[in-house]
């Protein structure tokens, strides 16, 4: 499980930091920095966090697949939330609800931060028999 959940987040991580690369190419060659804290986010939450919790996994055996599995989740769900309810509610495309732009910001917001406090659990539950 935690091979696939590295992959995953892996590939997930290099999706944000193309996404992070591009947004800051854009606002230096455009002069404008209103995505600054939405590429601030996408960089590190999306990029590096998601990577290094992806290296974790490739490091590390963990007792519960499933703890792996809700992680994963909550951290792919977190991380595309909260970076896409930023940029909803801070610069409200498509004459878009600012009741649901918020309510997506902080949904998205608190799964990350749920995934955080697995994240934290998942470090107590490493299979340390496993003689790596």
């Amino acid at each position: 499980m935690e091979r696939k959940w590295s992959l995953r987040l892996i590939r997930l991580a290099a999706i944000f930091g193309l996404l992070g690369a591009v947004m800051g190419s854009h606002m230096a060659g455009s002069g404008s920095y209103q995505f600054r804290p939405i590429h601030a986010h996408i960089l590190v939450v999306g990029w590096l966090s998601i990577f290094v919790w992806g290296m974790f996994y490739r490091v590390y055996k963990i007792k519960s697949a499933k703890l792996v599995s809700i992680h994963g989740w909550t951290a792919v769900i977190g991380s595309i939330g909260l970076t896409a309810g930023m940029w909803l509610n801070g610069l409200k495309p498509f004459n878009m609800n600012e009741t649901f732009a918020l309510i997506f910001y902080i949904v998205g917001g608190t799964i990350l931060l749920i995934s955080f406090g697995i994240f934290i659990i998942t470090t107590f539950m490493i299979d340390t028999k496993e003689g790596k």
